[in-house]
């Protein structure tokens, strides 16, 4: 986990809040100088703060509080918490400035802390076992179903009221994340756990026998929470979130993580989940080794040689492309790949070509959109992407940003326009749902495997654990 310095202690108490007689004072606090530390509690999960593949801090709330951050010239702390119970309990003690960590607006939490701005829509869901029967569809038909959720969570909150209103539902705490319990309930460890909309869409990838069985809440919002001193820094922050540049923020960080996964498909992730227990580990090495060689990650190139072939070494498509890599005989030819059905050839063929595409792009294409442009030249090939940029420029749309040109791309399937460019018709919404896809598997890749060394791997974990807390 990074280190982040301290750079200097916040100001103290400035002022006393207006109180009722029985009420103790709230002591505000003046939000950080120019220069100063934003302290910020979080939990590690993937809808939060996580390190992705390039070990660098990202996720939803982490962009948010970086962007908010950098416009007011702030660093940000990090503390990293186990479960929202310890971040409701690290916030009550005054020391941390704010908490960005996936936490639901809730009558209970504005009591006791400062409501910050709200980033997400989502619905509270009851998400049991797919085989489960009988499925409970209707809060009446959860009455003795094993149900298990985080501990002072929202969840809590709300069944706690269902048990008051209906007969025979019950539910247990449980201190773990909400992440952990999905894992248990596809497990059968019980039956049913709840989540918010957003966590579901994630995490079910990756436990494909998850079904969500009922809706048990509209309308909920997350959002950031402070201590109830920081009205200031809390004015401040929604300020800024609905400001333009703010709502510029929550449009990258949607697009970057959740536009992408588009509709559940239970067949497509259950035959993905099953065959990286069957079949990615027999050429894992290979991809390693071509990542080694080409820089190209070697869970992107996983995730790229699933999307072409499902790991199938002999895979033939009916127009002449094959191999694990699906390449064409005239790519196989100037890669000098010899066989195309043969596994080490075609992966380390298909690895040199990504690199290619991604290398003859502009260096000044940041990432991780150098890379989606990149996979929509292995597809729709470089002369059509180079058309779709410049047709983005003609439209007043971004050349270098994939979220502009996943829009501009189908164009190039518009008899308006791509009779103005040089290589003509392309079917130009392939691209967009072929990098679709390959980011979706990559996500569900990149958690099923550890692509460290066992020593690297170790210090990683001792690096996160001096860092908690």
């Amino acid at each position: 986990m990074p280190r982040f310095r301290l750079l200097f202690a916040l100001l103290p108490l400035t002022m006393l809040q207006a109180c009722g007689p029985d009420e103790p004072p709230v002591t505000l606090l003046d939000p950080p100088e120019s220069g100063g530390t934003l302290k910020v509690a979080t939990r590690n999960a993937a809808t939060t703060y996580y390190l992705d593949r390039q070990e660098s801090p990202a996720g939803p709330e982490h962009d948010l509080v970086l962007a908010f951050a950098e416009a007011n010239g702030w660093q940000v702390e990090w503390t990293l918490l186990g479960s929202t119970a310890e971040v409701l309990e690290a916030m009550a003690t005054n020391e941390f400035d704010m908490a960005a960590a996936g936490l639901t607006h809730l009558p209970s939490r504005d009591e006791r802390f400062r409501q910050g701005p709200t980033h997400t829509d989502i619905v509270e869901q009851l998400v049991c076992h797919r085989e489960m029967r009988p499925m409970p569809r209707e809060v009446e038909e959860m009455a003795g179903v094993d149900i298990r959720v985080t501990a002072e969570s929202s969840y809590a909150e709300k069944l706690a009221s269902l048990v008051n209103t209906y007969t025979g539902i019950d539910f247990e705490e449980d201190p773990r994340t909400t992440e952990m319990l999905l894992a248990a309930v596809a497990e059968r460890q019980f039956d049913c756990t709840l989540a918010d909309s957003n966590i579901v869409q994630v995490v079910r990838r990756h436990f494909p026998h998850l079904e969500i069985a009922m809706n048990l809440t509209s309308g909920d919002r997350l959002g950031w929470y402070l201590p109830a001193g920081h009205q200031a820094l809390a004015e401040r922050a929604s300020e800024w979130m609905a400001s333009p540049e703010g709502q510029t923020s929550l449009e990258e960080m949607q697009h970057r993580y959740y536009d992408y996964i588009g509709e559940f498909d239970f067949v497509d992730l259950r035959a993905l989940n099953r065959r990286i227990e069957e079949r990615l580990p027999s050429f894992l090495e290979l991809f390693l080794e071509a990542s080694e060689e080409t820089g190209m990650p070697a869970d992107l190139l996983a995730a790229l040689s699933y999307q072409e072939s499902h790991w199938d070494p002999g895979a033939v498509s009916p127009t002449g492309v094959r191999g694990i890599m699906m390449l064409t005989r005239n790519t196989a030819k100037s890669l000098g790949v010899t066989n195309r059905l043969d596994p080490a050839e075609a992966i380390d063929g298909g690895a040199r070509y990504l690199a290619d595409r991604h290398d003859r792009l502009p260096d000044t294409i940041p990432e991780p959109d150098r890379t989606y442009l990149a996979l929509a030249s292995y597809n729709i090939g470089r002369g059509h992407l180079l058309d779709a940029r410049e047709l983005a420029r003609k439209l007043g749309r971004d050349p270098d940003s994939w979220a502009d040109m996943q829009e501009v791309l189908p164009l190039k399937a518009d008899k308006r326009y791509y009779p103005q460019t040089r290589y003509g018709y392309a079917r130009g919404y392939e691209p967009v749902h072929y990098v679709q896809r390959i980011r979706n598997y990559l996500d569900v890749i990149s958690a099923s495997l550890d692509w460290l060394p066992l020593e690297e791997r170790q210090d990683e974990n001792e690096d996160m654990a001096s860092n908690q807390g």
